[in-house]
């Protein structure tokens, strides 16, 4: 009986560390590509990560930070274009909508304006901006806790992408951090098995709502 719990446990601890090692991969690969909003490379296209929407549709206070960073990316002329990918995969969340919504009623004209409704998630996103979109360079603009598993999965399926942090000089918040450290070791597995999206092709969603 000792043997065996601590076989347990030595089993156990071994899969902790091993979802730390490839969280702490995922995390520090490419680190060095979040850069302040002010130093971002000029790039053709900000792509901007879906956050949820607050009562009455509109922008979660997460997403509009993330929209307002995108905005000033392209008022500051470092973006040409936005691409704002959400899901609006549920006819009572149509995410992309509002988010479109919100960038143009602050001043961004139509034709910078790129939607994807079929960004289901960070992965789905990111790949569907490469493979569909036609995206080879990029700003990401989300969170810094966000940001480092999107900068691994977008550099990972062919985008060359620089992050810009949409809380940049506010205090970090470990609030997400244990949903973090697994969704890294899953971005992890995604990428090597070269995962395809819910929707690989199509800029609206493939099957009605």
């Amino acid at each position: 009986m000792r043997r065996w719990v601590l076989g347990l446990l030595a089993m156990g601890l071994a899969a902790v560390l091993g979802v730390w090692v490839v969280s702490f991969y995922v995390e520090k690969r490419y680190a060095d590509r979040i850069i302040p909003r002010a130093e971002a490379p000029q790039a053709p296209v900000a792509l901007v990560y879906g956050a949820g929407l607050a009562p009455g549709g509109v922008p979660s206070a997460v997403l509009a930070q993330r929209l307002d960073a995108a905005i000033a990316l392209y008022r500051e002329g470092t973006v040409d274009s936005l691409l704002l990918s959400g899901d609006n995969s549920d006819p009572f969340h149509d995410e992309t909508r509002a988010m479109v919504r919100y960038v143009l009623e602050r001043g961004v004209p139509p034709e910078a304006v790129e939607e994807d409704d079929a960004g289901l998630s960070t992965y789905d996103s990111s790949v569907r901006a490469h493979t569909v979109f036609g995206v080879r360079e990029a700003v990401l603009v989300t969170q810094r806790f966000h940001l480092t598993r999107a900068l691994y999965i977008a550099n990972s399926v062919g985008i060359d992408a620089w992050g810009v942090a949409a809380d940049e000089g506010r205090p970090r918040t470990r609030r997400y951090a244990m949903r973090e450290t697994f969704s890294r070791v899953l971005a992890l597995g995604m990428v090597l098995a070269k995962a395809e999206p819910r929707y690989p092709s199509g800029r609206t969603l493939a099957s009605p709502r």
